[in-house]
């Protein structure tokens, strides 16, 4: 499970739909991709571009468009005739930034680090604490997808001295968490997400404070601390179900259902499962749904 729209993203989404100096059809393209309305988004790109070949933010959109749609070489292109009319190092930094992200939803582990890494030093030369912190996080993410979970805590922790407020060190924290607790180191793990809950508790979006429940009840039963782990799974599954928020209460089930098994009640699982279940067929949710099987398969 996680969060649909890190912070690292949503820095660079806001950094393109902040550029004042962008052409109208590129700030209508960065909208558009956005909203994910990718073929509005090309088109606009594609009308910037013909009216000026050199609209570095076109180039930049259009690229990060193709990126979303699995066309890595044509993204590749369009950042590299965007770095081609970078005139700084803010604009260098933007260009390695978003072609390691397109490296990184392409499965290309060492280039999308070796690009953040290019980004992480254009941030350092301008001072940018800000980007500095994007580029360890989105290296800390990599290296998790890659399994390298020491490497990915100690990006992690590199970018948490950077945190700024309480959002940052939330994601922060929990990232930290979960690449201590996929080093099996499970008191570390906790004390993180602890943290971690206690910042989106206090600054953090619903989305946010759900999910930070539900993986502190994760982390809990993992230390075997069982108690405390329902405690925390049924308070946030109720918080869901008072929200309206289907996805995480059928997500607390499955964790709580974890929960269940390991105590030998698997009656209890079954059922938890199921009412999971339920709910994702009843909100059409197939993402829910390969997570559900994702978290149960096996557990009974």
């Amino acid at each position: 499970m996680k969060l649909h729209k890190t912070l690292t993203v949503i820095a660079t989404s806001l950094f393109f739909n902040t550029i004042y100096a962008a052409s109208d059809d590129a700030s209508a393209c960065n909208k558009a991709y956005e909203q994910m309305n990718f073929p509005t988004a090309l088109s606009l790109a594609s009308k910037a571009i013909d009216a000026n070949k050199n609209d570095k933010d076109a180039l930049l959109c259009q690229g990060r468009v193709y990126s979303a749609q699995g066309k890595l070489d044509d993204a590749l292109k369009s950042f590299q005739l965007a770095e081609k009319q970078a005139t700084d190092g803010f604009d260098k930094m933007i260009v390695a930034l978003v072609t390691g992200h397109a490296y990184k939803d392409a499965g290309l582990h060492e280039q999308a680090i070796k690009s953040y890494e290019q980004s992480l030093q254009q941030a350092k030369t301008i001072k940018s604490k800000a980007f500095e912190r994007v580029a360890y996080q989105s290296e800390g993410n990599v290296y998790l997808n890659a399994s390298k979970y020491q490497q990915a805590l100690d990006a992690y922790m590199a970018g948490n001295l950077l945190a700024a407020n309480d959002n940052e060190r939330g994601e922060s924290f929990e990232s930290v968490a979960l690449a201590h607790h996929r080093l099996n180191q499970h008191d570390a793990a906790l004390e993180y997400q602890i943290k971690a809950f206690m910042m989106h508790e206090k600054s953090g979006t619903l989305d946010q404070y759900a999910h930070a429940s539900i993986e502190l009840g994760r982390y809990y039963a993992a230390a075997k601390n069982y108690e405390r782990a329902e405690r925390t799974l049924n308070k946030i599954i109720k918080f869901a179900k008072e929200q309206g928020g289907a996805y995480y209460e059928a997500y607390g089930y499955c964790i709580l259902a974890q929960v269940k098994a390991a105590t030998g009640d698997s009656s209890t699982a079954k059922t938890l499962i199921d009412q999971a279940k339920v709910i994702a067929k009843n909100s059409h949710d197939q993402a829910l749904a390969d997570d559900i099987e994702k978290e149960t398969k096996g557990l009974i």
